[in-house]
């Protein structure tokens, strides 16, 4: 049996795994890279694999790191089915046509500028009727119950607890007389989150391929977190503006909504007005509405009548749907908490919100999720004084704030009590995907050293062998043609570039000699990119 790590090798996006064994070839995840624009040109690149080999498709959650390239795929002729819990397969049915719906938009505003430049138009990698032509063939299986996928595989999906519908799967392969056992964790969720349960502790596995996000650091206790949160509130009135916060639109978002309406329940904030402005997340919360089995006992307990729709009704929150609607919650100046995805300020109706409220210096943004490298949002986190939403610099004079803590990912305390649970038969081997080197580095040496489990952090494109204890690289894949990757790492380089010359533009004595050379630096970046677009 081998595994091939086609994505989220030693980054945080796109996830996608394909396993082999005597009999059947399938992928776990097939997500869609984020951040970066050398990260992002996988998404336009050739799947690292024949796509008519390929047999079924596992899917663990609805974030589209983890979904959001199965349009592509079943666009490119994959006509196999696609596994996940009933609720990610009905998220997905939101998830996706949006995000085809974002790449049209996206394309649509990029091809204006091509062609008044006398250049090619592009074309999105899947529309949103590409992503609903593919819901047809996703069906919904149910927590916890074996199913016999193909002769040699079978799988049960257990509660992640990461966001709604979230799994990790178990997958128990017969081969040369034997069953080997793989538990792939998706995303291993938070404890004690606001609605959905803990993380299911599995006892049992021969290899594990887990996640990494957040393998360096420590969350705050909950009680720790929702203060900042009616801080934040209370500080924004009292500035006289407006907090903004990027929010993803699965889970984040419906985590939000419950603890601001408990605040203002409790009497710990006052009763301001909430708007929910992404389309996606009013369909993802009526999802939320329909599945009061996956809430943990603190939710349960405070629905009223039984009701999973009490935990996000309140006469001061306010659904946002229609594109007018939108632009009038823009024009508002004071006293609104603004909750719009995406969740990384990547896309979406919170770029428009960051435009009107950035530059306000008695407004605050507030990020409660994880931003990837290269991400407008991490860019904002990281200090960046002026930023450019949709060709426009935008001053950063906003107060920037972050709860990492609301993380619907575990911390390194959260991942090592999971993988600790394995009581019954260690792995043999751990393989860490789905982080950046300093978090995988640093959960690590903890599985190594307190569990002693022998770990591997993939490359992407690698493929493992696991007949032996420690598997060995058996082939790598370049996943991008060099030119690609070069073209991307060149643009990132100019970003970074662009990055330091905000900052020392924005020094009091600006040092002219310092910023003459960084301008000559992007000269040279510009020249070298526009020799390649030849």
């Amino acid at each position: 049996m081998r595994i091939r790590f086609l994505g989220a090798a030693q980054t945080v996006t796109g996830s996608c795994y394909m396993v082999d064994t005597e009999k059947s070839r399938f992928l776990v995840d097939c997500g869609m890279f984020q951040g970066s624009k050398a990260l992002k040109e996988n998404n336009y690149a050739p799947f690292g694999f024949e796509i008519k080999d390929i047999d079924f498709v596992l899917i663990t959650h609805a974030h589209v790191d983890h979904c959001g390239l199965l349009p592509k795929l079943y666009k490119q002729g994959f006509e196999g089915a696609g596994y996940a819990s009933v609720p990610t397969q009905q998220l997905c049915g939101v998830v996706l046509p949006d995000s085809g719906y974002i790449q049209e938009n996206e394309i649509e505003r990029k091809n204006r500028k091509l062609i008044r430049n006398g250049q090619s138009p592009l074309e999105p990698i899947y529309t949103a009727q590409d992503a609903r032509e593919c819901l047809k063939y996703i069906r919904g299986v149910p927590f916890d119950e074996t199913l016999q996928i193909s002769d040699d595989v079978k799988v049960v999906f257990r509660q992640a607890g990461h966001i709604l519908g979230a799994a990790m799967i178990e997958i128990f392969v017969w081969e040369n007389g034997k069953e080997t056992k793989i538990v792939f964790s998706g995303d291993v969720g938070n404890v004690h989150q606001s609605i959905v349960k803990d993380p299911a502790i599995i006892d049992s596995a021969d290899y594990v391929v887990m996640e990494s996000t957040y393998g360096n650091r420590l969350h705050l206790d909950f009680e720790d977190r929702v203060s900042l949160l009616a801080k934040a509130v209370t500080d924004m009135l009292r500035y006289g503006g407006n907090l903004v916060i990027p929010s993803f639109a699965v889970e984040r978002t419906q985590d939000m909504i419950y603890s601001l309406k408990i605040l203002m329940d409790d009497g710990v904030i006052p009763r301001t007005d909430i708007y929910i402005d992404s389309p996606m997340a009013v369909e993802a919360t009526k999802i939320f509405m329909e599945h009061p089995e996956c809430f943990d006992d603190e939710a349960t307990a405070e629905m009223e009548n039984d009701r999973a729709a009490s935990l996000f009704e309140d006469k001061n929150i306010r659904y946002v749907e229609t594109i007018q609607e939108s632009m009038m919650v823009n024009k508002i100046k004071k006293g609104a908490i603004i909750l719009s995805a995406s969740g990384m300020c990547d896309a979406g109706r919170i770029k428009h919100h960051l435009k009107h409220n950035l530059w306000r210096k008695e407004s605050i943004v507030l990020f409660v999720g994880y931003q990837a490298e290269g991400t407008l949002g991490r860019r904002i986190l990281e200090g960046e004084k002026t930023v450019r939403i949709h060709g426009e610099e935008v001053s950063v004079d906003a107060e920037i704030r972050e709860i990492s803590s609301f993380s619907a990912h575990a911390d390194q305390q959260g991942l090592l009590h999971w993988l600790g649970g394995f009581t019954k038969d260690l792995p043999k081997q751990v393989f860490l995907v789905h982080g950046e080197q300093e978090s995988i580095g640093a959960l690590k040496k903890e599985v190594e050293n307190n569990l002693g489990i022998p770990v591997t952090v993939p490359d992407m494109g690698e493929e493992y062998d696991l007949e032996s204890i420690k598997p060995e690289v058996v082939k790598i894949v370049r996943i991008l043609p060099d030119e690609m990757v070069l073209k991307a790492e060149l643009h990132d380089a100019f970003d970074m570039v662009r990055k330091q010359v905000n900052a020392i533009a924005g020094q009091q004595g600006q040092n002219r000699k310092a910023l003459e050379m960084m301008l000559v630096k992007i000269k040279d970046i510009e020249t070298e990119l526009a020799g390649m677009a030849k």
